[in-house]
C-alpha cells in the first residue's frame, strides 16, 4: 500500500503553481502504485484501497479533493459494484461539485447507467489507456473550474417556473430577512446550497460574511473545534488558536449543511447558540456570544431521525420554525427544460452546445432523473461531450438514462436474458436457483435504497412491499 501522497515533496515541480488534489481508489496494489506515480507529477495524490480508508483520508485532508478517480470492486466486496456506489455518494454529499470518475473493469450497461446516475461524471473501463485518462481527468478539472467559477459570482439565480419552485421562491422571499432559522430539506442533487445562498444574498445579511460548512465531511472529533473555535494548546496540534465558523460569521449567515450528520454531543451545544447565542471555545471558560443567522440544510427525513433517537427533538423544532422543502426534479415539470438550457450557457466555454430532437425532447420531459438537478447536469456534459454542435435523437439520449423498466418489461427482459444462461449452467451442473435470486433481491433492495436516500419507508414503497419485510430482508442479507 502506497503512502498517501497528500503531503507531495515539491522536488522537480514548478512551486508556483497549486496542483489539483485528486483521490484514487483502488484494491489493487499495482494500480496504486503505478496510476500514482504516473498521475503525482499532475496532481496532489490522495490514495486509498477501500471505501473506510478513503472517507477517512478525506476527513484528514486540509482540503476535500477537486476529483476522484475510483473503482467499484472495493473491499469487502470486491467482485460487487456496491462499495463503489456507496463511495460515489458518499463523497459527492461532502463535495456536491467533486468530479467523481469511475475506473472499473464492471462496465456493464447496468453499472455504467447506475453510476452516472448517482453522479459519477465519467466511466473508464479497465484497462485503460494513460493518455486518455489523462485527458478524461483534464476535461473534468476544466468543468470542476467553471463550477467553481460559478459558484463564486455573488448572484445566485433560481431556475424554475414550475409551481413548487414557485413556492420555493416565495419562501426565500419570505424567509430571507427573518433572523430565524430556515430548515432546508430535500433529496440530494436538488440545490440546497444554491438556496441557502439566496436566502443569504436576499437578506438584510448581503453585505456580511457567508459561511458553509459540512457536517460529514469533518471528522466527528474535530467538527466542534471548527464550530465554535478552540484556544492555542487546547489540545494535541492546537498549534494556534481558531476562531471557529459561529465568530468567523460575524452577523452573517451560516450553512450548517447535511445538519442530519451532526452528532448527538454536538446537538445540545447547537441548540444553546440557536436559543441563546451562547457558545465556548474548546479551551476556554470566556462567554461567546454569535450574531450569526443560522440556516440548515439535510438530505434525511429529520423527523424520522428524531423517532429513531439520532437527533434531538429540541433541536429539531428550533431549526424548523422555518422550512423550505425542495421538491425532486421530477415534480418540476418543463423546468427541466430552462434547466438545460440553463447549464448549455454555464458551460459554452469548455462543452459544445448541442439541441435535441422532437423525440429526445419528449423523453427528456418524461424521464425520471433520480439523480435530480445534479444528474441533468451531467447528462448535459456529457451530450455536449459525445455531441458537439448536433443533433441528439431518442436513441442517442436513451443510451445516457438510467433503464426506467415496469415490472413486465423487467420480467421480460429477465426471461430473454436468462434462458441460455440458465440452460447453460443446468448441463453444467453450476446452476444455483437461490443464489441467482438472493444476487437480484440484494441488488434491488440496493438500488431502492440509494434512490430513497437509504429511507427505508420510501424504498420499501418503491419496492412495493412492507417496510418490516424490507427491514428483516436487509438483515437477512446482511448476515448472509
Amino acid at each position: 500500500m502506497p503512502e498517501n501522497e497528500q503531503q507531495n515533496s515539491s522536488a522537480n515541480t514548478d512551486t508556483s503553481a497549486v496542483k489539483t488534489s485528486l483521490l484514487l481508489v483502488d484494491d489493487d496494489p499495482l494500480i496504486l502504485e503505478g496510476l500514482g506515480f504516473m498521475l503525482r507529477k499532475q496532481y496532489k495524490m490522495i490514495t486509498a484501497d477501500s471505501r473506510p480508508q478513503a472517507l477517512e483520508k478525506v476527513h484528514q485532508a486540509d482540503a476535500l479533493p477537486s476529483l476522484a478517480l475510483i473503482d467499484l470492486g472495493l473491499p469487502p466486496y470486491p467482485h460487487k459494484p456496491d462499495e463503489g456506489f456507496a463511495l460515489i455518494r458518499e463523497l459527492l454529499s461532502l463535495q456536491p461539485n467533486m468530479k467523481v470518475l469511475v475506473l472499473s473493469g464492471q462496465d456493464n450497461d447496468v453499472n455504467i447507467q447506475h453510476a452516472l446516475t448517482i453522479g459519477a461524471v465519467d466511466f473508464i473501463a479497465k484497462p485503460a489507456e494513460p493518455d486518455l485518462l489523462l485527458a478524461r481527468l483534464q476535461h473534468h478539472q476544466r468543468l470542476h473550474e467553471v463550477d467553481q467559477r460559478r459558484d463564486a459570482q455573488k448572484t445566485v439565480s433560481i431556475i424554475g417556473d414550475s409551481v413548487a419552485m414557485q413556492m420555493v421562491n416565495d419562501q426565500i422571499s419570505q424567509f430571507a430577512d427573518s433572523p430565524f432559522p430556515v430548515l432546508i430539506e430535500g433529496p440530494s442533487g436538488t440545490g440546497k446550497e444554491l438556496v441557502a445562498r439566496a436566502l443569504h444574498e436576499n437578506s438584510i445579511r448581503s453585505s456580511e460574511p457567508y459561511l458553509a460548512i459540512n457536517c460529514a465531511a469533518i471528522a466527528p472529533d474535530l467538527l466542534e473545534a471548527q464550530l465554535f473555535g478552540h484556544a492555542k494548546g487546547a489540545f494535541t496540534g492546537a498549534t494556534q488558536e481558531h476562531k471557529g465558523f459561529f465568530i468567523e460569521a460575524g452577523k452573517g449567515t451560516l450553512l450548517l449543511d447535511e445538519i442530519g450528520e451532526l452528532p448527538l454531543a454536538l446537538q445540545g451545544k447547537l441548540l444553546r447558540v440557536i436559543e441563546s447565542g451562547e457558545f465556548y471555545r474548546i479551551g476556554e471558560t470566556r462567554e461567546y456570544h454569535s450574531q450569526a443567522r443560522i440556516i440548515a440544510a439535510t438530505n434525511k427525513v429529520l423527523q424520522e431521525e428524531v423517532r429513531n433517537d439520532r437527533f434531538r427533538n429540541d433541536l429539531y423544532h428550533r431549526l424548523s420554525i422555518l422550512n423550505i422543502q425542495l421538491p425532486a426534479l421530477n415534480m418540476r415539470g418543463d423546468d427541466v427544460f430552462l434547466l438545460l438550457n440553463s447549464f448549455m450557457e454555464s458551460y459554452a466555454d469548455t462543452v459544445p452546445p448541442f439541441v435535441l430532437d422532437d423525440g429526445a425532447r419528449e423523453l427528456w420531459q418524461q424521464y425520471d432523473y433520480p439523480g435530480n438537478v445534479r444528474e441533468l447536469r451531467n447528462i448535459v456534459i456529457r451530450l455536449g461531450t459525445k455531441y458537439p454542435g448536433k443533433s441528439v435523437d431518442k436513441v442517442q439520449l436513451s443510451a445516457e438514462l438510467e433503464t426506467q423498466l415496469s415490472a413486465n418489461s423487467l420480467a421480460e427482459s429477465a426471461t430473454s436474458v436468462s434462458d441460455e444462461m440458465i440452460a447453460q449452467q443446468i448441463r453444467a451442473d453450476e446452476f444455483d436457483l437461490d443464489g441467482l435470486l438472493s444476487e437480484i433481491e440484494s441488488r434491488s433492495i440496493r438500488i431502492a435504497l440509494e434512490l430513497n436516500d437509504n429511507n427505508v419507508s420510501k424504498a420499501a414503497k418503491a419496492l412495493k412491499i412492507n417496510r418490516t419485510t424490507l427491514y428483516s430482508r436487509v438483515q437477512k442479507l446482511g448476515s448472509e
